[in-house]
């Protein structure tokens, strides 16, 4: 199906805006300036992101506090190893950040290691250390847990002290929660505004959301949030949530005013397998 509002192109590899300090595949970095463009409130309170990943709209959108939260324990627990340790973690991390370690053997014993840990900040170190030595970013799980991402075999990697140590500075205004998206919905306060990334609808029938969290994100979940948002918009100053543009998701977020975009993402290693995808921004108010 051909939609008649205008497509708004973005070249997700040529707009700069602060960046995070984690890889993130389908991060919103570089949406940042879009997204703020059509916030549905001046007012700039508290944001929440329940889906909050890399926290990249966050870090480049200035609210008065944040609340970032994510069904990733993982996740969560490293921003907070961060907010807590500070610099010390920071060293901590960079430890990780060797030549000897930028190996595959060497990144597959350290993957073994990060699975059967139970010290919460060796876990978050090894989670940094992952996330840019792994494949293009992704954060995935197997349906036991383990975290299944292969090596990414870059002759370089970046380490992000720069970006950390930005997060530390905005650190006494972000709130930290560890949790299902309905339990973020539950604290909502009517100066909050609420940006959502959910793990987005497939754009075919054959293609599969790999598990970002061991729980997963199904059909009913996609339900459950577009649902929340409309009740949510009448207490709040606003919900906005990215996602695939599909029949589907339009059929979700009827009622809500729909910004369409072509964004172009690269998920292949190699830059010639970049594909555009469109995706829609709704907007609850």
């Amino acid at each position: 199906m051909t939609w008649s509002k205008p497509i708004v192109s973005i070249l997700l590899f040529e707009v700069f805006v602060s960046k995070p300090f984690l890889k993130w595949a389908g991060g919103k970095a570089k949406l940042a300036p879009f997204i703020e463009s059509h916030l549905p409130s001046d007012k700039r309170q508290r944001l929440i992101e329940p889906f909050c990943g890399s926290g990249a709209i966050s870090f480049g959108i200035e609210f008065d506090s944040y609340l970032l939260a994510d069904a990733n324990a993982d996740l969560i627990n490293l921003f907070d190893a961060l907010k807590q340790q500070k610099q010390g973690f920071i060293d901590y991390v960079q430890s990780f950040f060797i030549d000897d370690n930028n190996e595959e053997q060497r990144f597959y014993e350290l993957r073994s290691q990060f699975n059967q840990s139970n010290d919460t900040l060796e876990r978050s170190a090894l989670f940094m250390y992952l996330n840019r030595h792994g494949y293009n970013g992704l954060c995935r799980y197997n349906r036991q847990g383990g975290f299944n991402v292969p090596f990414g075999r870059y002759k370089t990697v970046y380490f992000p002290k720069a970006e950390m140590q930005h997060f530390i500075e905005k650190s006494d205004r972000i709130e930290l929660m560890h949790g299902d998206f309905e339990s973020v919905f539950s604290k909502v306060q009517a100066q909050d505004l609420i940006y959502c990334d959910p793990p987005y609808v497939p754009l075919s029938p054959t293609a599969s959301f790999t598990a970002y969290s061991q729980d997963g994100f199904n059909y009913d979940d996609q339900v459950r949030l577009a649902n929340l948002a409309k009740d949510a918009a009448q207490q709040t100053q606003g919900v906005l949530i990215s996602n695939h543009d599909t029949e589907l998701t339009r059929e979700l977020y009827k009622g809500a005013d729909i910004k369409t975009l072509s964004v172009q993402r690269n998920i292949s290693s190699k830059g010639s397998n970049r594909t555009k995808a469109n995706e829609i921004l709704a907007i609850f108010k």
